[in-house]
């Protein structure tokens, strides 16, 4: 069992790391017949190669020397064919004329009836030698594919032509390839940018940021326009690798339909993609596009195409006539047109919209509302409860000493309400991002690891309250030490967390100002905590010396001078507490204040 175990794991393996690579090694008999690779995109129109032979006459069993040459190429695959039915099997067979660059395959029934190549080392020059059969066609024509990078290649390159002698005209030209991806969706180059024209009249529209012009450099643009069967799609946006929209039957990768224009070497290729899970998009080499046509200019790059509202013959592209969210992605491209995950979040419709229906005019979220929510009551929680619950523990105890509410402390109740809502909302807050993930985010660096630590900190508090020793207790002490050290331990942490979600790509707080308006939110809690602090400080010391003062003076005055120095005690006080009340109203007024504006107008 574990032999079997393992040789299918090998199995597997092979069959799904054998077409990310395409074909290194130049064994490709499974395109014998299309002769296309399984590359994901679509092959270039106009060929840089030419293939040469010899001589124009054969008789069965004649060798022909054949050569293909042209720019730097990777890959290869040679075959010969009836010149009059080109989409028929391969005949005669070939000899090579150096097996370090070249091997024989066998198509059909026919041993050696194709060269390919052996490795991906560049090459300018290939020779072989070609053997005509005896039940050869009276019009032989050679056909080559060349695959320059991954994704740059062409088809059924049409070759030289070979003719028995004698042989009467064919019934069809000769040249034509039957590369019908190339012959029937050809590509043309936009020539200006986009408009926002008819947007909500005649066409769906989704624009980024909203109501933004298409002809800015700024603005992501996507429009569909319905035309009898068919919807003519307009997208464009700053990105010099790849543009991309998928439609989906919910708010997650996974299972959509998707449609990639990638910036290769300054060349935009166009093709339908489907997404499984967050893996990268799988291209399609059937292309179900029409009218293809595209520009780049300024950072900016454009594409549009046409496809019918009705796709049975290719699978998972979806009909157009029903409703769906509409994701917009961009990011970076390799060599090759090779795409790489995007670095901020997709732009996703809030709601299902049918692309064919009634036209309108809508922009979209980068950030999913359960992240918002996140980030949201995360920021409520560690950055007002908490911080107004701190401040009523440790500066309200004189101002509400006879205080009381449900027979304890007012100060303590406050500060227990405070303190139970924080925790109530970190606990809702933490698993918003699990479920929006479907699991633990890879690509969230220590965000989630510091928000653990938080979230456990946060649950710890509520427990060692419980075992709270009495006042005078021996312990008392060393409970208030780690209850206080594991609020600020938590608080600090929490605060760090903060910052580092901020520059994550799913809450999409681009915007410098959400980070300098918490640094200066940080810096105010700061600087109020060190004031109180110093206030604190200063009206014990006070009222010691006054204190102290007091009763030695009292020793020697008479009652009508003491009645004056226990009215100036009185007057003192009262003027501390002033200032002492001043400053925290200020400051937890300050708070919620602070909330509603950063919640309302950046994170909801």
């Amino acid at each position: 069992m574990e032999l079997s175990g393992l040789a299918f794991a090998v199995w597997m393996f092979i069959c799904l790391c054998g077409p990310l690579d395409g074909y290194p090694n130049g064994k490709i008999r499974e395109v014998c017949s299309s002769m296309m690779p399984h590359h994901g995109s679509s092959p270039q129109l106009s060929p840089e190669h030419i293939i040469t032979v010899n001589g124009t006459e054969f008789k069965p069993g004649d060798r022909i020397e054949v050569n293909l040459s042209g720019p730097d190429f990777e890959g290869f695959f040679i075959q010969a064919r009836d010149a009059e039915h080109l989409d028929s099997p391969a005949v005669g067979s070939f000899i090579l004329a150096d097996q370090r660059l070249s091997q024989l395959l066998t198509c059909g029934h026919t041993k050696n009836s194709a060269v390919s190549h052996t490795s991906k080392a560049k090459k300018k020059y290939v020779k072989v030698y070609w053997i005509a059969p005896g039940d050869a066609p009276k019009h032989v024509q050679f056909l080559a594919t060349v695959v320059k990078k991954y994704k740059t290649f062409w088809v059924k390159i049409p070759g030289a032509i070979v003719s028995q002698p004698n042989a009467p005209s064919p019934t069809m030209p000769l040249h034509r390839t039957s590369e019908t991806v190339s012959a029937s969706h050809p590509i043309s180059y936009l020539t200006k940018p986009f408009n926002a024209s008819g947007c909500g009249n005649k066409k769906f529209c989704i624009r980024n940021p909203s109501s933004c012009d298409p002809e800015s450099a700024s603005c992501f643009f996507l429009s569909f326009r319905q035309e009898k069967s068919s919807v003519l799609i307009e997208m464009s946006g700053p990105s010099e690798g790849y543009l991309a929209f998928a439609l989906s039957h919910d708010q997650w990768m996974g299972g959509d339909d998707a449609y990639v224009c990638v910036n290769e070497d300054h060349h935009v290729s166009v093709s339908t993609a489907y997404l499984k899970g967050r893996s990268p998009p799988v291209l399609n080499s059937e292309n179900a596009l029409e009218d293809v046509s595209w520009r780049l200019a300024d950072g900016v790059l454009q594409c549009s195409f046409r496809r019918n509202i009705h796709l049975t013959a290719h699978k998972g592209r979806f009909n157009l006539d029903a409703s769906y969210y509409i994701f917009l992605a961009d990011g970076e491209a390799s060599e090759g047109g090779l795409i790489h995950k995007h670095h901020r979040q997709p732009l996703i419709t809030s709601g299902m919209y049918n692309i064919t229906g009634l036209p309108q005019d809508i922009g979209g979220s980068r950030s999913p509302r359960l992240i918002k929510a996140h980030g949201a009551l995360m920021f409520v929680a560690w950055i007002t409860t908490v911080s107004v619950g701190v401040i009523v523990a440790r500066f309200f105890k004189p101002v509400w000493s006879h205080s009381f509410l449900f027979g304890k402390e007012m100060w303590f109740q406050v500060h227990r309400m405070l303190m139970l809502t924080t925790v109530m909302l970190t606990s809702i807050s933490f698993v918003l991002p699990f479920i929006y993930r479907g699991g633990w985010s890879k690509q969230a660096g220590f965000h989630p690891y510091l928000g653990c630590t938080v979230m456990a900190l946060a649950i710890c508090q509520p427990l060692m309250a419980g075992f709270r020793p009495s006042p005078h207790a021996p312990r008392r002490q060393l409970f208030n030490w780690f209850h206080w050290s594991t609020g600020t331990t938590a608080r600090i942490l929490a605060v760090v967390t903060m910052f580092l979600g901020m520059d994550l790509p799913a809450l999409d707080l681009s915007d410098p100002w959400d980070t300098y308006m918490m640094i200066g939110f940080v810096a105010w809690h700061v600087g109020i905590d060190v004031l109180l602090e110093i206030h604190s400080y200063c009206l014990i010391r006070k009222v010691e010396v006054i204190e102290d003062d007091r009763i030695q003076i009292l020793q020697s005055l008479t009652s009508a001078e003491a009645e004056a120095s226990h009215h100036f005690v009185n007057t003192t006080m009262r003027w501390y507490d002033y200032l002492f009340k001043t400053i925290t109203d200020t400051s937890m007024a300050f708070f919620p204040f602070f909330c509603r504006v950063i919640c309302l107008n950046r994170l909801c």
